[in-house]
């Protein structure tokens, strides 16, 4: 089979989108420890982009499915908060007990067998109520920069009409051009640097357990590895849910005294790497979240500096690329949410719920999403 060159930009749009979406609140995160400093923080992002990546791999190759592996962006939020006033040693601690915690749930098969009683009408709403947002972006971009958004649709529409597979790609070369054409790209001089991990003892301290790890686990298991199960579920692939779980926890677990707090199952960006923009057969689709986890190893190698890279594009861009290579998986997951009558009231709702960005007691929209949804249809059921 021919190489199509979707598949390297559908990995390199995912890196992009997960990069310029959540890198600020890591460094946030790491910065509001006692005794935080530079060397540290890099340490954080190498120890979250090799763990990505390599659980990426592993699972891509393993399985021939586009498993993409990434932080807990939701968690790196939830730190922001919890880490004032603790030291590394007791943040290292807790990052393990939260990673005991889920590679527990991958070996005993608990967080599968309560996945494989989810409605698949239920797990497409949430789907498509999580994706909604960054394709509303698209939109609520236009009056910022109107050329560029409007170049970029009117791109998509010819391409996906003339030449779907690389509609992805002429979107994101024709939005540069336009971008640099604007004067919006940003000038970059700072060299490409390598890390130098820093190692951190742990230390283990009940308050902080209970205070930063156990709440840590929940936001990763609920806001980050349910959605990532509901993505390949509503693609069609059959999600590995303990194998999954058990690879991230693993390496989360040797990867935590270098700063590796969270590594859990992509939803947003694996949807780019799972839609026929990244390769129209699906059994193909694996090598693009195979070159997502290439571009997390090379990311952490070089560290914050590789940062800089993704910083000379305008948010506009990285925004309206993202929203439009999910419009497919959108409306997909629309379709088959709400195309049993049945199930379509608790379906509406969990995309209703989903989509408010509702948080409560640090859990996203996702997980209250799917528990109104599930309470309705039991109601309907026993009706």
């Amino acid at each position: 089979m021919r190489f199509a060159l979707s598949l390297p930009v559908a990995g390199f749009v995912a890196n992009l989108v997960g990069f310029s979406s959540s890198v600020a609140l890591i460094f946030q995160a790491a910065n509001s420890m006692t005794g935080a400093n530079a060397q540290l923080t890099s340490s954080w992002l190498f120890a979250l982009c090799i763990g990505s990546g390599l659980s990426t791999l592993i699972l891509s190759f393993y399985y021939r499915q586009p498993i993409l592996t990434a932080w807990s962006t939701p968690g790196a939020a939830l730190l922001i908060s919890s880490l004032q006033g603790v030291t590394p040693a007791l943040a290292t601690g807790a990052f393990l007990f939260s990673a005991l915690l889920i590679t527990l749930c991958g070996v005993t098969g608990l967080f599968a067998r309560l996945m494989h009683k989810i409605p698949t009408a239920l797990a497409s709403a949430m789907l498509a109520g999580v994706l909604v947002r960054f394709g509303m972006k698209v939109f609520e971009q236009m009056p910022l920069q109107p050329a560029l958004i409007i170049s970029m649709l009117l791109v998509y529409l010819l391409a996906k009409r003339f030449y779907p597979r690389y509609a992805i790609l002429f979107v994101l070369v024709v939005g540069s051009v336009v971008a640099w054409q604007q004067g919006l790209l940003q000038s970059n001089t700072q060299p490409l640097t390598f890390v130098s991990p820093v190692l951190t003892w742990p230390s283990f301290d009940f308050a902080t357990l209970l205070g930063v790890g156990l709440p840590l686990f929940i936001v990763t298991m609920a806001s980050q590895n349910l959605p990532g199960i509901a993505v390949m579920r509503a693609n069609n692939y059959q999600a590995p849910v303990s194998a999954s779980l058990t690879v991230t926890g693993v390496l989360n677990l040797l990867l935590a005294p270098l700063g590796c707090y969270a590594i859990n199952l992509a939803a947003i960006t694996a949807a780019i790497c799972m839609g026929p923009e990244a390769h129209e057969d699906s059994t193909q689709r694996y090598k693009a979240a195979a070159f997502a986890g290439v571009g997390y190893l090379i990311a952490g190698v070089f560290g914050a500096s590789i940062v800089t890279l993704f910083a000379i594009l305008p948010g506009a861009l990285i925004m309206g690329v993202a929203g439009i290579a999910l419009f497919g998986t959108i409306g997909a997951s629309l379709h088959a949410a709400l195309h049993d009558e049945h199930q379509r009231e608790a379906a509406l709702l969990t995309f209703l719920v989903t989509a408010s960005g509702l948080s409560l007691w640090g859990v996203g929209s996702a997980f209250w999403g799917l528990v109104v949804g599930v309470v309705v249809m039991m109601c309907y059921r026993k009706r």
